[in-house]
């Protein structure tokens, strides 16, 4: 990889991060929106900039990823600040779910115990 690849995957990451952060807001009442691959495309994101980083990059690409880098981990602790709120609302909707999951089984038992007498 070249270091103007290293600079656009970088740029990349950056750009999905921040749409991540957006989708993962805390305004957002429900969180049925997120998915198991919301998290698992910013684990991929996250490994592509770590590959980037790895790397030396050329004197003339230095200042460039360097500025980039600096984004990339600035996003990494808006990151960090923000999951531990989205893990209480993704076990406040779990929580909610199978509330609803129960209320669904004892409608279902008491439909079917009350069918022969309808």
């Amino acid at each position: 990889m070249t270091p103007r690849d290293d600079l656009e995957i970088l740029h990349q990451v950056n750009e999905y991060l921040r749409a991540a952060l957006i989708r993962f807001r805390p305004e957002r009442r429900h969180c049925s929106a997120i998915k198991a691959l919301d998290f698992s495309d910013v684990r991929e994101q996250l490994r592509q900039a770590a590959a980037c980083l790895r790397r030396s990059p050329t004197s003339q690409a230095r200042s460039e990823i360097e500025k980039e880098s600096l984004a990339y981990f600035s996003n990494l602790e808006n990151l960090k600040r923000l999951l531990p709120d989205v893990h209480v609302r993704l076990l406040a909707e779990k929580s909610r779910l199978e509330t609803a999951r129960t209320h669904v089984r004892a409608a279902t038992a008491w439909g079917r115990a009350n069918r022969n007498s309808l």
